[in-house]
């Protein structure tokens, strides 16, 4: 018999949080999240996606032992503002067990019902800065701090229970030996003095942070007319501030600004974490902290996290600059491989950025959808 059991608790979201770790016990593929950083996720007086959304953490027994979990989730500016009447659904686990994923999903159904939403996707996290989709290519390559790995048989328990594919994702993959100069440095110093524009680089994370709150101002500009993006709101601006920057290295940050020294593109990088986490097994203390801070420094593989180019900017080559920034950076680190987090495949755009640099395109996701 299957139980389905809401976690509430900090020890009922503890094992929700710690179930893949069974789960993907033995898989070289799996990359385990940081449990306290999870925790803070879960929180609704930490996180403020719960200023605009709602969510419920359930989780499946079997003869007491957990086998499934689920995150019910409705995003009240996605229903109100854009009228997506859709529940979302994430954080999405579960043994080879059709019956336990049906248990689970039906959690989500209810939901939606109760507040007449038509569809249910997923999985999807609370706002597009959350990891996204399940995976259905590349279950024998190693995955990111920022996706979600799965076993291959996710995928056909969504489609024997009537899910349909909404959206498609591509991650892909080069060296940086790819990545060629004469593709982007001439270019980019024509683009310059067209435009008037000058890059900004960083070696302190204090000198970044007082322009943060306008990269995301350009990132909410630059995605808007994606139909699936949900901007960015200003608490969530700060709340992402202590998420990530912490992560990253000051000089992986790249500004392009104009004569007014007004934003028009950036990107931001993140080094690998993947070894560091893999060792550490969720934990921070007591030394988890230190192979984080020691990939954060010394790891050879990076991904590429953001990029966005104000409307204005774009099809206007603005990004050489921005590459020919990295080339230099990356040139001095000795960075080895490139890799890229999931794209929306329909995003053309933004795939004709790397053409140059030959990426092969190594995993592949979807997110699925149910008409309620």
């Amino acid at each position: 018999m299957i139980t389905i059991k809401e976690a509430k608790s900090k020890k009922e979201l503890t094992e929700y949080i710690k179930f893949p770790f069974s789960l993907y016990k033995d898989n070289p593929y799996w990359v385990p999240p940081i449990i306290s950083d999870e925790l803070a996720s879960f929180d609704k007086t930490k996180n403020p996606a719960f200023d605009n959304a709602e969510a419920y953490f359930y989780l499946a027994y079997r003869d007491n032992k957990i086998v499934g979990r689920i995150t019910a989730i409705i995003n009240w500016s996605e229903v109100n503002n854009q009228h997506k009447r859709k529940v979302r659904f994430g954080w999405f686990d579960v043994i080879d067990d059709i019956e336990v994923t049906k248990a689970l999903l039906e959690k989500v159904y209810e939901l939606g019902r109760k507040h007449n939403l038509e569809h249910a996707e997923g999985p999807m996290g609370f706002s597009n800065l959350d990891k996204v989709g399940v995976l259905t290519e590349g279950f024998d390559q190693v995955g990111t701090m920022i996706t979600w790995y799965n076993h291959e048989y996710y995928v056909r328990h969504f489609e024997e229970l009537g899910f349909q594919v909404e959206k498609q994702y591509i991650e892909s993959i080069f060296p940086f030996s790819n990545v060629k100069p004469e593709f982007f440095q001439k270019a980019q110093e024509l683009i310059k003095k067209r435009y008037g524009l000058k890059a900004l680089n960083f070696t302190k994370t204090k000198d970044i942070m007082p322009h943060v709150d306008k990269m995301f101002d350009l990132f909410n500009e630059s995605y808007e007319k994606l139909a699936s993006f949900v901007a960015i709101s200003d608490v969530q601006k700060e709340y992402f501030k202590k998420k990530y920057i912490s992560f990253i290295n000051p000089e992986y940050i790249k500004f392009v600004v104009d004569k007014d020294d007004k934003l028009v593109a950036f990107s931001i990088v993140m080094p690998s974490f993947v070894e560091a986490l893999q060792k550490i097994r969720g934990k921070l203390f007591p030394f988890g902290f230190l192979q984080l801070l020691k990939a954060k420094k010394h790891s050879k593989d990076v991904v590429f996290y953001l990029i966005g180019v104000h409307p204005e900017y774009q099809n206007k080559g603005v990004t050489a600059i921005i590459f020919d920034e990295y080339y230099k950076t990356f040139s001095a680190k000795g960075i080895q491989t490139c890799i890229r987090t999931p794209e929306l495949l329909e995003n053309n755009a933004i795939h004709l950025l790397w053409k140059n640099f030959d990426p092969i395109i190594h995993c592949q996701r979807k997110t699925y959808l149910k008409n309620l």
